[in-house]
């Protein structure tokens, strides 16, 4: 699955949306979102009252009423098939993602072992959750799985959409394959671990297509809320009948429906589930699936994030940071040789110490003849041997205390006291020697990844506290946090305090992430209410989590509760601007209904809409309109800015809030200067 931004919509997903609009007309289906099916009644009424204008003893007085219901029926038919568009694109966009991935999905032939060690063909869908099968370079890996044998480079760009391979081993967190990627080179054996047809990519297909869609408790509760406010209104203008009577006003039936339309949560309704949907969408296009609509909802009320040091905060790997001279010897001398010891270096280690080396105007070139030693677990370091003859060392500091020693040479006073500092700090001592004369120190560091800071201080901002946990001794682990911005640390970390943090965290009424790939990770991965597993992981840690991520880039915690915060934020703001969209219906409505009979009420059209054909159709048609217009809104979601919740509300009411209020004024008053003049050459222009 790519990163890259798609369309909005495409021809594909344009014309099935179509499709999508009219087959969701069903009752049975609208059923599902009680507002638009309100609007789906209405229709059908007016669609009745097309044909039998009089049946609730309407009378026209002068007017068109047949043609005034239905064109009442059109705009209320046209308002369902915008909410079922929209929720069909948002749907449509899943689909095309879950199209994609089928295509991973071929039913390839596997090398099944038998107990007696020979190889049976089979096809992929015959395999079982047990079954052991061979792989070897070139082949698609038939099913999920874990290696219990080998170790090989596997393309896993079908599933992530990265063209680099990775490596697959057995044990360790690194031994869970997927099926449908393709091995690279060498040969795994590989224990299946799920049935045909439930694998990760049959479930990541089933949510990312809808399917197995559950609406959230936070839907659920704006749904409650929407019916609520629904229901009050239909009693409203229940109530405005008899009132229109005793006022000497004859109410129309359309006119009430048309009252009833614009009065409740259209907008608001029409998008909901368009939200919910597309806010899977934008995770699972940033290669992560969640395994509900729930997970992506509690990113977005995250309160506490558990983040292991490395791999997470730090790269996990070492890197040369400074160069400290002991002995008295020349800082450049440690470099020269630090730098030609590591010409050859393939380690990351050495690859850092090259590149401080250059950076500090170091030039050496490999000498024609020299012999690299490389590094093994006995000697415990590497160098280089030159034509000259002289021998050039860097290593663990007793490893090359020894070396000097089995030379001849003297240990500076100073060494132990670097080497110990560097410890301290929480840096392993890399030390150099030239022959039996040793030069100084390698401070090899565990740096800290750019950019770490500014988003712990983005997610501080958002009230998110943050905690690493470590292996490290509290020192060490309180250097780091230090240079991190995290807000706390746990050093010397077991998995079983991950789990005591988490609870605490959550007795407090606080809600929990933290990423994870090992087994060690699972029971931590599963108490947290957001756990992010790692696709290399192991099996055990993605069924523990609620969310895996394709990359397996664990600081993708931090993205993915940004999203969460997106999505509640753009359901929030969507909400607000469609209740503040009633304001402007009423001033049209309202006086159009009544000022007839009661000219006081004249003072009410602040718009001054022509008539009151006019300014009920034109605030018909544009709550029918406005759902599309937000649909590229509910999609995309509300650009987000880490700000505190106060701000943050303070500042959508303004945007939301306000442009809910004066939009639709605006837009109603252009609408009735269009459609005035129409109305009157149909004969619609008088008042009622």
């Amino acid at each position: 699955m790519s990163k890259k931004n798609q369309k909005l919509i495409t021809p594909e997903i344009f014309r099935q949306a179509i499709i999508g609009s009219f087959t969701k007309l069903n009752p049975v289906y609208m059923m599902k979102n009680p507002v638009m099916f309100v609007v789906e009644i209405g229709c059908f009424i007016t669609l009745i009252l097309s044909f039998f204008p009089g049946l609730f003893g309407d009378v026209s007085q002068g007017t068109n009423l047949r043609l005034y219901n239905i064109i009442v029926c059109i705009v209320l038919f046209i308002t369902v098939l915008f909410a079922n568009f929209a929720e069909s694109v948002a749907e449509g966009r899943g689909k095309a993602q879950a199209a994609s991935l089928k295509k991973t999905q071929k039913d390839t032939k596997a090398r099944l072992l038998m107990e007696d060690g020979t190889e049976k063909i089979v096809l992929s869908s015959e395999l079982k959750k047990g079954d052991i099968v061979m792989v070897s370079a070139g082949e698609i890996i038939p099913g999920d799985g874990e290696v219990i044998e080998g170790i090989a480079s596997v393309d896993e760009s079908a599933i992530t959409g990265e063209s680099a391979p990775v490596v697959r081993e057995s044990g360790g967190d690194f031994c869970s394959v997927t099926g449908g990627t393709t091995i690279v080179s060498d040969w795994l054996k590989i224990q299946i671990t799920s049935d045909a047809g439930n694998s990760f990519l049959d479930r990541m297909i089933a949510l990312v297509e809808g399917a197995s869609r559950k609406k959230t408790p936070n839907e659920i509760a704006l749904s409650t809320l929407l019916v609520s406010l629904t229901i009050i209104f239909l009693i409203v203008i229940v109530t405005l009948y008899p009132i229109g009577i005793y006022s000497g006003v004859q109410l129309q039936t359309s006119t009430l429906i048309a009252l009833a339309v614009c009065l409740i949560p259209t907008t608001i309704g029409g998008l909901l589930s368009a939200i919910g949907i597309a806010g899977m969408d934008r995770v699972t296009r940033f290669n992560v699936i969640a395994t509900s609509g729930k997970a992506v909802e509690a990113c977005g009320d995250v309160d506490t994030m558990i983040l292991d040091k490395t791999g997470t905060i730090t790269y996990g790997n070492r890197l040369a940071a400074d160069f400290f001279p002991v002995g008295g010897a020349n800082r450049s001398d440690l470099i020269r040789c630090a730098a030609l010891t590591s010409l050859h270096d393939e380690t990351p280690e050495g690859k850092s110490t090259l590149e401080l080396a250059r950076r500090l105007g170091d030039n050496s070139k490999d000498i024609s003849g020299s012999e690299f030693i490389e590094f093994t677990a006995q000697t415990r370091m590497s160098g280089v041997d030159l034509p000259d003859g002289t021998k050039i060392r860097k290593g663990a500091a007793e490893a090359i205390e020894q070396y000097v020693r089995s030379l001849g040479g003297m240990i500076p006073e100073d060494l132990h006291e670097q080497v110990e500092k560097i410890s301290s700090l929480g840096g392993t001592p890399l030390t150099v020697c030239e022959d039996d004369r040793i030069l100084g120190v390698i401070y090899l560091k565990d740096t800290v990844k750019p950019g770490m800071v500014e988003r712990f201080e983005r997610l501080r901002a958002i009230g998110i506290k943050t905690i690493m946990c470590t292996g490290d001794n509290p020192l060490t682990a309180a250097t780091i946090a230090k240079e991190a911005g995290v807000d706390g640390f746990i050093a010397e970390c077991k998995p079983e305090d991950k789990i005591d943090v988490i609870k605490k965290e959550q007795s407090e009424g606080k809600i929990v992430a933290m990423t994870g790939d090992g087994t060690n990770d699972a029971p931590a991965l599963a108490q947290a209410n957001v756990g992010l597993a790692m696709n290399s992981g192991t099996t055990a840690a993605k069924e523990a989590a609620n969310m895996v991520d394709l990359d397996s880039d664990p600081t993708k915690i931090l993205e993915v509760v940004e999203i969460g915060k997106q999505l509640l934020i753009t359901r929030g703001s969507l909400t607000t601007f469609s209740i503040a969209n009633d304001i402007a219906k009423y001033f049209a409505i309202i006086p159009a209904m009544f000022m007839m009979a009661i000219p006081q009420l004249k003072i009410l059209n602040i718009m001054n809409l022509t008539t009151p054909y006019s300014a009920i159709l034109s605030a018909l048609i544009f709550n029918a309109i406005i759902i599309p217009c937000l649909i590229p809104l509910a999609m995309k979601g509300v650009k987000y800015r880490p700000m505190s919740s106060g701000k943050l509300l303070a500042r959508n009411m303004l945007i939301y809030g306000l442009g809910g209020v004066i939009t639709p004024f605006i837009g109603i008053k252009i609408i009735d200067m269009i459609i005035a003049p129409l109305l009157s050459l149909m004969g619609l222009g008088l008042g009622f």
